[in-house]
């Protein structure tokens, strides 16, 4: 892999980034500084209600638009109002922060089925780390939302019937409590200091399966705090380059011939709709593959999913990192899961010697190093087993964050 370094472990005495010297004007500094992956429709519905979604933007900045997906809805989604404001805990927003978002300065908007909107800009002071609250009025009957299912962070709903609260700053309206989020997709951040924008591209492992609820302990979470406390410490605090998030538990990179079929959209039919249109991506780290091989895809394959994506990518004139595959734990296959076994440890390595030596990526992340068993490579550590024997536990997701060279992404 010409010109590629494979990395793993803290970074050392790394030189102060170049971006903030390099960047255009304030206004136009859009950076997607939050984002996730709709993956499905829910098996519940709203009517006539508003809910309450939370996000963790990763960077600062004075003013934010909202992207709403309807990505699997059946039917066009009508939003009465939506507002956003900062949240400090449970569903309650700070005092005078919340804001109203107007769509084409109209305070509703209808999103086609299968479809996006972007809102007009909304003047508030955010920082980096601050968990906004984007609050949506959804006037119609039995609708049934478009979400990324399991997000680890809890968001909130009033009971159905209770009309439009998008103005409510006291959080008291909201019994109702989910961990699916629900129609929005992302939020740009405007900043005149902001170096752009990672996507975590993956699958569970990016997406924080055996994490906890609410902590943010994921892998890239944990490189967010590391990417903003590097910039304070070199007097720069706000110019760092935000994280975006767009895992899929259970996600492929490719779709033929997989046993059983992939249940959410792969790697390389998202890529338009949750990296390449996000705004301010410089860097996209790729890290799925398990996922194939359990569904019976052979090396080959796997490795040309991630040429694919790896091409697209700097197509568009961004770095791409790739990421090795971490080991599994054999398991014998039960009915819906053709399960693990040493046939596909062996596709797994080949995958990784081709991501180590050969893949056309600009660097590597070798994550398989920082978590495997050292008495046997082929395992995940005891350590930083979540007890699955597939996923890291919060302890090991802490490895992997803290493993990422931060120069990378100068």
């Amino acid at each position: 892999m010409a010109g590629a370094a494979v990395v793993a472990g803290l970074a050392l005495g790394v030189q102060p980034a170049i971006g903030a010297r390099q960047q255009r004007p304030a206004a136009e500094r859009w950076v997607t500084a939050w984002g996730t992956s709709q993956n499905g429709l829910a098996t519940t519905s709203v009517t006539n209600t508003t809910v309450r979604m939370l996000a963790r933007v990763t960077v600062s900045g004075d003013a934010v638009r909202i992207r709403l997906d309807n990505t699997f809805g059946a039917a066009p989604l009508v939003i009465g109002r939506a507002s956003v404001g900062q949240r400090i805990q449970g569903a309650a927003l700070a005092a005078g922060s919340n804001r109203a978002v107007l769509f084409n300065r109209s305070a509703g908007v209808t999103v086609p089925a299968g479809g996006t909107v972007t809102s007009d800009a909304v003047a508030l002071l955010v920082l980096a780390q601050q968990d906004l609250a984007v609050t949506l009025h959804v006037p119609e009957a039995g609708v049934r939302p478009s979400q990324h299912g399991g997000a680890f962070v809890t968001s909130y709903a009033a009971p159905d019937g209770s009309g439009d609260l998008t103005a409510d700053e006291s959080g008291m309206p909201f019994t109702a409590t989910t961990t699916n989020l629900w129609w929005v997709k992302a939020i740009d951040v405007s900043s005149s200091s902001a170096t752009g924008s990672i996507v975590a591209f993956g699958d569970s492992i990016t997406d924080g399966t055996c994490t906890t609820l609410d902590a943010h302990d994921r892998w890239e979470d944990l490189l967010a705090v590391r990417l903003a406390l590097d910039a304070a410490g070199r007097g720069s605090p706000d110019a760092h380059k935000a994280i975006v998030n767009e895992g899929i538990a259970g996600n492929t990179v490719t779709r033929p011939n997989l046993q059983p079929p992939p249940d959410s959209p792969p790697g390389v039919e998202r890529l338009d709709r949750d990296v390449l249109s996000h705004h301010g991506v410089t860097h996209v780290v790729v890290f799925m593959g398990t996922n194939d091989i359990r569904r019976e895809a052979p090396a080959a394959q796997v490795i040309a999913g991630m040429q694919e994506v790896a091409t697209r990518v700097k197509a568009r004139g961004l770095k791409v990192i790739g990421v090795t595959i971490i080991p599994r734990h054999n398991r014998p296959p039960v009915e819906g899961n053709t399960g693990w076994s040493d046939v596909k440890t062996r596709i797994r390595g080949e995958v990784n010697q081709w991501i180590r030596t050969r893949a056309p990526f600009d660097a590597v992340i070798d994550f398989n190093e920082v978590v495997r068993d050292r008495a046997n490579a082929d395992l995940l550590d005891p350590r930083f087993n979540c007890g699955d024997g597939i996923h890291p536990s919060p302890r090991g997701y802490y490895e992997m964050g803290r493993a990422v060279r931060l120069d990378l992404f100068r």
